[in-house]
Formats: C-alpha cells, sequence, structure tokens
C-alpha cells in the first residue's frame, strides 16, 4: 500500500466518464459517499482548500442519529434531527452535493457508478455508516423494526401508536397483551436508551392518552446477550443502567438471545417465549459498502480495513472513515469503537492527509482520543465514563443533555430540541402523538 509517496495527475473537470453534471475545475476532486458525521467533518476540513469535493447521498439530510429512539417515542419530531446537506455547505464554494445512490465503485478507472449516473474521482472517501445487523435471521428481519435512520424511528413509532390504539378496540386479552408488549432485542447503548424512553412513555403518557387500562398493561422487556449492558463501558455504569432500567419496570433479561419471532411470539434460545407484536432490534450493525471494492478489505461485519492512514486495504486513494472504517492497527486489532466522536475525528485527520498528498507532504497517523462516554436512562438518569472519572445519576444526565444538544447541527434544531426538552422536563408531556400515514411492515 503507498502511504507517503502518493502522486495524482491533476486533471480538468468535465471527464468525458462523467456523466453527472458537474461545474469544470482544475483542482483535484474527491469524492466523498455519504454525509453523516464522519463525512461532514471531513467536508469541513477540505472547505476552500485546492480540491474539488463532491458528496453523494442517498438523503438531501444528515440525521442526528443519537437521538433516534426520541422520534421513535415521540419525544421529538423528525426535522428537529435532520439538517439539509445543501444548507450545511451553504457557503463551501469548492464542495458540491448530488443526490444519488451509489451502485458500483471501479477502483482500476477511478468511476463511481450511481443510479442517477457516473463521476471520476483521484481519491475517494467511503464513509457511508452502517445498517442493522439480523445476522442472517431472515425471519426476525422480515418481522421486526431497526432503528438506524428517521424513517425507521417513524416506524417505530407509527406501530407503536397503531397497536395502542387497536388495544382499546379488542376485547381478546391475549391479543390486547401482545399489542402493548415491547421487546428490545440488544443492550447496547441504543437499546438501553430506547428501553428507558419507552419505561418513561408507559409510567407518564399511557395514563392520559388512554385511560381505558392501566399502565401496568404495557410491558417492556430488554433482552442481551452477554452478561451485562452496556459492555462497551465500565462495570459501574453497566450496574447502574441495570439498576435505573429495573426501577422503570423494564425486565432486562441478561445472558438470553432472541432467535424466532413470528410477529406476535418472541422465541429466545434458552426455550423462553414473549408475547409482543413489538420487536425493536438493536443488537448490531454492519458496514454498506457499494460493489467493487475488493473481498479481501472487509472484516466479518463488513466494515472497510484502513491503515493507520485511513487508507483502505490495497487501495493508496481510496479512504474510509466513520463507523464503516475498521483502523486496523496492533493497538486496535479489530477497530476501533462505531461512535460519533471517532467519526469527526477521522474526518479532521483525514482532511489533512488528502492535503498533504496533493502537496506531496508525508502522511499522519490516526490516534484516537477517547473523551468518555455517555448513555442516558430516561429523564435525570444517566451513566458516564470520562477517563478514570466514573459516574452516574442527575450531573451525568445534565453533562449528556448538554454534549448531545450541542452537537446536533444548527441553531434552529438545538433551540427546538432544548425547548422540548425543557417542556418534558417540568411537564412529562411529549410530541403530539399522530399517526400521520398507517404503517404496515412489508
Amino acid at each position: 500500500m503507498i502511504h507517503h509517496n502518493t502522486s495524482i495527475n491533476k486533471k480538468t473537470y468535465p471527464s468525458q466518464k462523467d456523466t453527472i453534471c458537474l461545474p469544470d475545475s482544475k483542482y483535484p476532486r474527491v469524492v466523498v459517499i455519504g454525509g453523516g458525521f464522519a463525512g461532514l467533518s471531513l467536508i469541513k476540513g477540505l472547505k476552500k482548500k485546492p480540491v474539488q469535493v463532491i458528496l453523494i447521498d442517498k438523503n438531501n439530510f444528515h440525521q442526528f442519529q443519537p437521538l433516534l429512539y426520541q422520534v421513535a417515542t415521540s419525544g421529538l419530531e423528525p426535522d428537529h434531527l435532520a439538517f439539509p446537506f445543501r444548507k450545511q455547505i451553504s457557503g463551501y464554494k469548492n464542495v458540491i452535493f448530488r443526490l444519488a445512490v451509489v451502485e458500483m465503485v471501479d477502483t482500476d478507472t477511478q468511476v463511481i457508478q450511481t443510479n442517477k449516473g457516473s463521476l471520476t474521482y483521484d481519491f475517494l472517501v467511503i464513509a457511508t455508516g452502517t445498517t442493522t445487523n439480523f445476522f442472517g435471521n431472515k425471519k426476525i428481519e422480515a418481522q421486526s423494526l431497526g432503528m438506524k435512520t428517521i424513517r425507521d424511528s417513524l416506524n417505530i413509532r407509527h406501530q407503536m401508536l397503531q397497536n395502542l390504539e387497536q388495544a382499546t378496540i379488542t376485547c381478546n386479552n391475549k391479543d390486547r397483551d401482545a399489542l402493548t408488549n415491547f421487546v428490545i432485542v440488544g443492550g447496547g447503548p441504543a437499546g438501553v436508551e430506547m428501553a428507558g424512553a419507552l419505561a418513561e412513555f408507559c409510567k407518564y403518557i399511557l395514563p392520559k392518552d388512554y385511560p381505558e387500562y392501566p399502565a401496568s398493561i404495557m410491558k417492556i422487556y430488554l433482552v442481551e446477550g452477554s452478561d451485562r449492558l452496556i459492555s462497551s463501558m465500565s462495570e459501574k455504569a453497566s450496574k447502574n443502567a441495570l439498576k435505573y432500567l429495573q426501577a422503570l419496570n423494564v425486565e432486562v433479561m441478561l445472558n438470553e438471545i432472541v432467535v424466532d419471532f413470528d410477529g406476535k411470539n418472541v422465541s429466545a434460545k434458552s426455550g423462553k417465549k414473549l408475547l409482543a407484536k413489538n420487536l425493536i432490534w438493536t443488537a448490531g450493525v454492519k458496514g454498506q459498502v457499494p460493489r467493487g471494492i475488493g473481498k479481501n478489505c472487509f472484516t466479518k461485519e463488513n466494515r472497510l480495513k484502513t491503515n493507520q492512514y485511513l487508507q483502505v486495504e490495497d487501495l493508496n486513494n481510496v479512504f474510509a472513515i466513520g463507523d464503516i472504517a475498521a483502523v486496523m492497527t496492533k493497538q486496535t486489532p479489530e477497530g476501533h469503537p462505531q461512535v460519533a466522536q471517532l467519526a469527526i475525528q477521522q474526518g479532521k485527520i483525514l482532511a489533512r492527509n488528502i492535503m498533504n498528498l496533493v502537496n506531496h507532504k508525508p502522511l499522519k497517523t490516526f490516534v484516537y482520543k477517547d473523551k468518555g462516554s455517555l448513555a442516558t436512562i430516561g429523564k435525570r438518569r444517566a451513566v458516564a465514563d470520562l477517563g478514570k472519572l466514573k459516574f452516574a445519576g442527575y450531573f451525568a444526565w445534565l453533562l449528556w443533555s448538554f454534549v448531545h444538544l450541542m452537537s446536533i447541527s444548527g441553531f434552529r434544531n438545538k433551540l427546538l430540541v432544548g425547548i422540548n426538552w425543557m417542556i418534558s422536563y417540568f411537564s412529562y408531556e411529549k410530541s403530539n402523538r399522530l399517526i400521520i400515514r398507517m404503517f404496515k411492515k412489508e
């Protein structure tokens, strides 16, 4: 793999291989696939630099994934967590956005095929993130709901509200139980936060909106395959998370694996059965990469193997950053954790390295600076690991709230989320629980 002596041939665009219309440029072209935390961090570092940057994404907006569970439980509206790319790059004169789905990459000819046409690149950055991993269980995939996008969150919200409405209609007790029971698979941060939010919905919203039956009718199960929750954090954080969830009447099932779900009956590996029509899968993710990248470049989780300069294995001008990247070094033989802070740091260092390549300078090694981990379990409860400092409770929740609020894109979105949180803090009220469209799992 070429590290320091990579050279490029500067071209004038458009190329004969381009069918997507792009402005002429005398500068090297950097194509970025994916506008998540990593992609936007890279683009910010390349703004006003002597390169032409093309951002390609299947959506025209960036979505703030850490708060998707609040959209799913009617705590926030979807537009509070979405920010248009064109507004994001307004003023970045060397950055261009194109709405398209990348279908294939030819690394030999440096051509990218999309559903809207093709374009060429000098440098390619893959920042496509991950999608829900059902580990090959097609039946569970067909019947359950993941939580990786705003659309996923809205699907969860609509299904939840529809099932709660149906529960008020049915006279069959078994059907009513199935409609009002929720099973969350995966005890990582997403699963724990989702369980906490659902428990608070059950405690504060259900009695007001559905006086027909008591809040105790809604049962929430959190199923985790290992012996503790949020295993990426400290044991102290895991124990506190478990304590907080149990205080909210969430039934936590550790060392348990869900193996089957037919839309109404959840089967665990131990033989235990749960009755529920609502199954939310947060148990794992896998990389999503366009065709054309060599098979030897992938880990078992479908992440792209990179070196310490974020170059994809065996490809000197193709890079991977964010959740899709697995930086394979002696210190990190299986890659880094898939968190937003890591993605932002990778975007920053890669922007410098691309300019170093353009200017024939040595590359800088990526070193992750772990600033700590946070997870919230309902209102006023959170866990925090900040280096040697590990704590939980109200102060951890305040810190979690501040960090997430400041990380949201756009002043308007920060303001709207902050106002929603203040209203919820004092009134235990959530956003309007509207069924805008009827949802049915296909």
